[in-house]
């Protein structure tokens, strides 16, 4: 019975994230749903990250058994066919039977995009932070150094996390764009606790806002209490690029 991967990329707008919720539509409902009445059999569908509702993705890996012996190919063109426009299947693979796309999971990325002009952006309401006023696009590239490592990331972790522990390694957070246009945080680690990405990103707004200072973002670290952080950023400007395996 083969293992087959998918690279799914979706807009989670309209959806819970995509674990299954009670309280509305996840993403893996759909695919589980596409993926069910394409292979004619139920299956299970497991994925590499949990991402909350309104975030989307790029990279999201998931997997399934099946009895069925299809070309490869034949996923992404079938079940692009039964999906709604904001999900769409990439690509599909064969992996290895003990296969397991969260736990072989070396590391993940993820971009947090934020919009600082001082008008709207249409075009971009369901993707990007809207943030008016200018920000300190330098300040927060320094201060995001803070961060890097190997840390207890209790400060930046959601109440009701459930993890088994905080330490996680931050091997990337870079600031990348100009202050009253387009500005990307770039966040790349080995596992993310909940709402880790965007307490950080919070965070960095506020520093980018001049309110703090790169010396704040330690003193929270160091502290490991949430409450001393700063604000959780919206879940839309933030999408998983990408899921690394070794």
């Amino acid at each position: 019975m083969p293992r087959i991967q998918l690279i799914v990329e979706y807009e989670g707008t309209h959806y819970v994230g995509w674990q299954t919720q009670r309280n509305g539509p996840s993403v893996h409902d759909r695919v589980l749903r596409a993926l069910t009445e394409f292979l004619g059999e139920e299956i299970a569908l497991f994925a590499a990250a949990r991402t909350d509702s309104g975030v989307h993705a790029l990279g999201q890996v998931a997997c399934f058994d099946t009895s069925r012996d299809l070309p490869l190919k034949a996923y992404s063109m079938g079940l692009n066919k039964l999906l709604p426009r904001d999900i769409a299947v990439v690509s599909a693979s064969q992996v290895a039977d003990d296969f397991d796309p969260r736990r072989d999971a070396a590391g993940k990325r993820y971009r947090y995009c934020i919009w600082n002009r001082r008008s709207p952006s249409p075009l971009r309401r369901r993707t990007h932070w809207e943030i008016f006023q200018p920000l300190d696009v330098q300040a927060m590239a320094g201060a995001s150094t803070m961060l890097l490592g190997r840390h207890d990331f209790s400060a930046f972790r959601a109440s009701d996390c459930q993890a088994s522990h905080p330490v996680r390694e931050l091997n990337v957070l870079s600031v990348e764009g100009t202050s009253g246009a387009e500005i990307s945080i770039h966040i790349v680690a080995t596992a993310f606790l909940k709402h880790m990405a965007r307490n950080i990103v919070g965070s960095l707004v506020e520093i980018g806002r001049g309110r703090r200072d790169a010396q704040w973002l330690k003193t929270v670290l160091e502290s490991k209490d949430r409450t001393l952080s700063g604000p959780t950023a919206p879940a839309h400007g933030l999408t998983l690029v990408e899921v690394f395996y070794r």
